[in-house]
């Protein structure tokens, strides 16, 4: 049996064939679900991988290991000066992948056409808010003009489907819910609702100020009616999706709190300093920066790859059905600005 088959593994039965590389920690927004306005600690910049080692192990990745599906994601990975040449490289790759990016939007307006050259396929913008007060109490900056320029410029590039996230925040945003979708409907854009997740720098989470998926679904019920798709139809996605007004447009929400998805999760993750996590919730990391520096062999580092996703835990963190929702459960000392989205 080749790599390939036996691919990135664990002892639940789930295989790995999406892989979520992480190019920095850094943002240019400060948004108060994520981080606090100033104090945070970057990573320094040599414990960084460089281009050459991010797309040496997206190769083996790719090649190796069965994975199909590679996005890039921070931090905020527009900050990266090296992306455009990296999705170049990672494009050529045999098999190809299927290459997209989250971002939060700003600067995509002068690179999407660059991005789309270099092969990416499309992208995941955040977009919480179309109030520009609303946007700065969120994000504590005043850059919601740039969002809206980057989402149109991709949609504009050919970057499809675009697809848009929003997190609702309890008494900021969450009586914008209808109009981000009919806005959304109206472009022909893919709308996400994200319930809000333990993955805060500041550690500030609070389960009972999180708008959970019932809450969301009923806000976009009072204007639309929603029919939910076939569950089969949904795969791994972490999304479940409903028709809207009988489609054939849709909305999905990332209920990763009230609705775990974590039994047919296929994601393994690479954050900016090279080390592997085998959940977004993991407590624990592989380096493999530190074997690649040491001259390890493809070979090599596709084995501690495998290893490391091997020991995967069956839910979000913790040995239990339940994930985030159990009581065992611990945030990662990580937050999501350090791991990758």
């Amino acid at each position: 049996m080749t790599t390939v088959e036996t691919g990135l593994l664990d002892t639940y039965g789930r295989r790995a064939v999406d892989l979520r590389v992480s190019l920095t920690d850094r943002c240019n927004l400060r948004c108060t679900y994520c981080m606090p306005e100033e104090g945070m600690q970057w990573l320094a910049k040599d414990t960084l991988l460089t281009d050459e080692e991010i797309v040496r192990l997206v190769r083996i990745a790719v090649r190796d290991l069965g994975v199909r599906e590679v996005r890039f994601t921070g931090g905020e990975p527009l900050l990266r000066p090296g992306l455009v040449g990296i999705v170049a490289a990672c494009a050529r790759l045999e098999p190809r992948p299927e290459l997209s990016l989250t971002t939060n939007g700003i600067g995509l307006a002068r690179t999407a056409s660059a991005l789309a050259a270099a092969g990416l396929d499309r992208v995941n913008v955040s977009l919480d808010t179309l109030d520009p007060e609303t946007f700065r109490t969120l994000s504590r900056r005043d850059r919601l003009d740039d969002v809206l320029a980057g989402v149109a410029a991709a949609e504009g590039a050919g970057l499809r489907p675009v697809k848009l996230n929003a997190v609702l925040m309890r008494g900021v945003n969450d009586h914008e819910a209808a109009d981000l979708l009919e806005w959304s409907l109206e472009r022909g854009y893919e709308l996400r609702f994200i319930e809000q997740m333990p993955l805060d720098a500041q550690h500030g989470w609070v389960r009972a100020n999180m708008i959970t998926a019932e809450e969301i679904l009923a806000r976009l019920g009072a204007r639309f009616t929603l029919t939910p798709e076939p569950s089969a139809t949904r795969g791994a996605a972490p999304a479940e999706s409903w028709l809207v007004d009988g489609g054939p447009a849709r909305v999905g929400v990332i209920a990763s709190v009230t609705r775990p998805f974590c039994r047919a999760c296929d994601r393994t993750r690479l954050t900016a300093d090279g080390q592997v996590r085998d959940c977004l919730f993991a407590t624990t990391e592989t380096d493999l920066r530190a074997a690649l520096r040491a001259d390890a062999t493809d070979a090599d580092l596709a084995a501690l790859w495998r290893k490391a996703m091997w020991g995967k835990k069956a839910a979000a963190g913790v040995d239990a059905p339940s994930g985030i929702d159990a009581p065992s459960f611990h945030q990662p000392s990580r937050p999501m600005s350090a791991i990758g989205g």
